[in-house]
């Protein structure tokens, strides 16, 4: 029998009533994301997806590589389906599993038994299969409590299952059962984590970013695209909305006191946020801030900036250690692409000395000269919509 995975679900299991809801949109994300490797048969029994090519075609390698990044599995392991008795599960085990079992020094079996239906208890399965190996195996050891190695057994309603250990998932919640939100995204290191942050939570979501030409590059926006793109890896295909910032922050530069500039750009930024957010069926806006980092990221420079918004705003970050951030970053694969040179509208006209501890009225009155509605609807008249995905492939 060929090669299957066997992804176990996370914190779907805890949903009761609408367990049923959750495993049927985990499926649906789970047979999309393997669409690019080939035809698998895609199903769910017994809290637990089984991924299994239709035939030889199949990129079994680059789909096990895809299924680590899905939300809503909390481990997956590649296993050897068998009969359903002692004598084909010691031989599935020696087949697929000798070799680790050759190097190992020790080992143990531990079975789990989900079909009641089989004679023998999980604990007489494992002592079987156990002294078996034990025989073919005589340099590794049987050590029930320090293992170098474990077999793993499990006889479920369809066949048995014998696989090593297993490997961590993704976790979370599937993508699509938590709403839309926006992301905020920048060219650093923060947005793309608070994105991905967000996403685990099974959110839906779509980015803005502003572009601020000629201040800011080509290359400064093609990295952003890069850091959705590599988002996507875990969220799927996202929309990211290109809005052009150069004309308010000009604005911003010419008619308001230089220590307000990044509060006033930042509510611009969060007042078209949401515009956009609403008109695309977002319910939440995302940010990459944390607090205390800079000067904009104080609590009351914060609350000043959130003002001119009045859906809910997600801060995954705020209170993170940069270096536990860097961690996720890291993790995800978009540090290094967040480091390149290359700087966002953020930098453009930045303060020598921000104002770190505004009041909402301090900055109303520092933003007075501006048209804000005429400049805010001036911006949307040309957002740029890029659909960005992880593969070329249709189905991601």
């Amino acid at each position: 029998m060929n090669e299957i995975f066997l992804m176990k679900l996370g914190e779907i299991v805890l949903k009761g009533g609408n367990k049923r809801q959750f495993e049927t949109k985990l499926r649906q994300n789970v047979r999309r994301r393997m669409k690019p490797y080939g035809d698998f048969d895609v199903y769910i029994m017994q809290s637990t997806v089984y991924v299994e090519p239709k035939n030889g075609e199949a990129d079994v390698e680059g789909a096990w590589e895809a299924c680590h990044s899905i939300f809503g599995v909390v481990s997956l392991c590649r296993c050897r389906p068998c009969g359903k008795d002692l004598d084909s599960i010691f031989n599935a085990v020696e087949e697929y599993l000798g070799d680790d079992l050759d190097i190992a020094e020790s080992f143990k079996v531990e079975s789990k038994r989900s079909d009641k239906q089989f004679p023998m208890t999980s604990i007489a399965i494992s002592q079987e299969i156990g002294g078996r190996l034990a025989e073919a195996h005589p340099d590794c050891r049987v050590d029930v409590h320090h293992p170098a190695y474990t077999v793993y057994v499990e006889v479920r309603d369809l066949a048995a299952y014998v696989h090593g250990p297993a490997e961590p998932g993704a976790g979370g919640l599937p993508t699509g059962v938590g709403g839309r939100a926006m992301c905020l995204l920048s060219g650093g290191i923060d947005s793309p984590v608070a994105a991905y942050m967000i996403a685990k939570r099974g959110v839906e979501i779509e980015c803005v970013h502003f572009f601020s030409y000629p201040y800011t590059s080509q290359l400064a926006k093609d990295k952003v695209m890069e850091l959705a793109r590599l988002v996507t890896r875990y969220s799927g295909r996202m929309t990211v909305n290109v809005v052009s910032f150069t004309e308010i922050q000009e604005a911003i530069r010419d008619n308001c006191p230089e220590e307000y500039f990044t509060l006033i750009m930042r509510r611009f930024m969060m007042e078209i946020s949401q515009r956009i957010a609403r008109r695309d069926g977002c319910e939440a806006l995302i940010t990459g801030e944390n607090l205390g980092q800079v000067a904009s990221q104080t609590m009351q420079a914060m609350a000043v900036t959130g003002a001119v918004v009045d859906m809910p705003i997600f801060m995954p970050l705020v209170g993170m250690d940069k270096e536990e951030i860097v961690t996720i970053a890291r993790k995800i694969g978009t540090l290094e692409t967040s480091i390149l040179p290359y700087e966002d509208c953020c930098t453009v006209f930045t303060p020598k000395h921000p104002k770190t501890k505004p009041t909402l009225g301090q900055v109303m009155h520092a933003e007075e000269k501006l048209d804000r509605e005429a400049l805010i609807t001036a911006a949307l008249e040309n957002v740029e919509k890029i659909t960005v995905k992880y593969h070329d492939e249709a189905g991601m």
